[in-house]
């Protein structure tokens, strides 16, 4: 019969041998600290630097392609309005001497060449009465020798500009061999035909 000393020994001793309880609130295995990983992942939207700079550098650019496309488009636009000027004044300073610049010896090809230089309804209207105008050169023997003083643009209206030419004309035929030098104005009308511009009206100007 074990004595009650025994039963204590091995009392003690089953104690021993059990294993320890964890205090509360301590995480044995670790599963605390890997709900605390899921619960706060890191973040994944992570703003480079590199990126930010690469996307400004991309936008600086795309404005600098926008910015040249357009001056060149402003230089396009302005080369072709002086060329168009340019043509306008031209065609109405060589009208101007076509128109004073007749000769009864080369009357007719004096004449063709301001019909050729022309166009609409004065082109029309000169080539009607070309017949009876050369017959009165002829007949007075008239010579007409123009030559341009000044010349400007007055307005420009799309495909037509309206150009201010002055011009001083010496006049001679057979009742009058010696006259003096007259100086007028026309307005003339130029009018862009294709790729070239012609004559469309004619106005003296007081």
């Amino acid at each position: 019969m074990a004595s009650s000393s025994d039963v204590s020994d091995d009392a003690d001793r089953g104690d021993e041998n059990r294993p320890s309880e964890a205090p509360p609130g301590d995480d044995v295995d670790g599963t605390g600290e890997a709900n605390k990983v899921l619960d706060n992942p890191p973040s994944t939207k992570q703003h480079s630097p590199v990126r930010a700079a690469a996307a400004a550098g991309i936008l600086i650019v795309l404005a600098l392609s926008a910015l040249t496309g357009w001056l060149g488009w402003r230089a396009e636009q302005s080369h072709r309005r002086i060329e168009a000027r340019t043509l306008f004044l031209q065609v109405g300073r060589q009208g101007a001497l076509n128109l004073t610049t007749i000769d009864f010896r080369t009357a007719e090809t004096d004449v063709q060449r301001i019909i050729d230089a022309s166009t609409g309804t004065f082109q029309d209207d000169f080539r009607s009465r070309s017949k009876a105008f050369i017959e009165t050169v002829r007949q007075a023997q008239s010579v007409t020798q123009g030559s341009v003083g000044e010349a400007g643009i007055e307005s420009v209206d799309g495909d037509r500009a309206q150009v201010l030419v002055a011009v001083t004309v010496k006049t001679q035929n057979v009742a009058a061999p010696t006259q003096k030098p007259r100086s007028w104005r026309m307005r003339i009308t130029v009018q862009k035909v294709g790729d070239g511009a012609k004559v469309s009206n004619v106005e003296f100007v007081v």
